[in-house]
């Protein structure tokens, strides 16, 4: 059974970082699409980054939500079985919790938040002004 660690996340001002990360475990982490994905109180769950996985062509171009704009780094380690999202300029926009999420699914849906099979629990970013 796939399980899912979030650590990191936290307060921080505008225009600071902040580190995710996300471990994986219970299958083969080559096998999965990797996603970040975001909740804000009152508002839908929101795609932010997705990288493939290993076996789907083109797997090292990552996916990022349109606000991202550069801002935001994916990155997979597939040593250690963990994927991380580097947020730099943070915005007081971007408060919400991230999760991240595995699944077995092509490139093309790795943006839509309803196929992937497991998430984690959750981490909250607050980003103040």
């Amino acid at each position: 059974q796939v399980q899912l660690v979030q650590s990191g996340g936290g307060l921080v001002q505008a225009g600071g970082s902040l580190r995710l990360s996300c471990a994986f475990s219970g299958d083969t982490f080559t096998w999965y699409t990797m996603g970040w994905f975001r909740q804000a109180p009152g508002k839908e769950r929101e795609f932010v980054a997705a990288l493939s996985s290993t076996i789907s062509p083109n797997s090292d171009n990552p996916f990022y939500g349109e606000f991202v704009k550069g801002r935001f780094t994916i990155s997979r380690d597939n040593a250690k079985n963990t994927v991380a999202l580097q947020m730099n300029s943070l915005k007081p926009a971007d408060t919400a919790v991230y999760y991240c999420a595995a699944g077995r699914l092509p490139p093309s849906l790795s943006q839509t938040s309803r196929v992937y099979e497991t998430w984690g629990q959750g981490t909250q970013v607050t980003v103040s002004s």
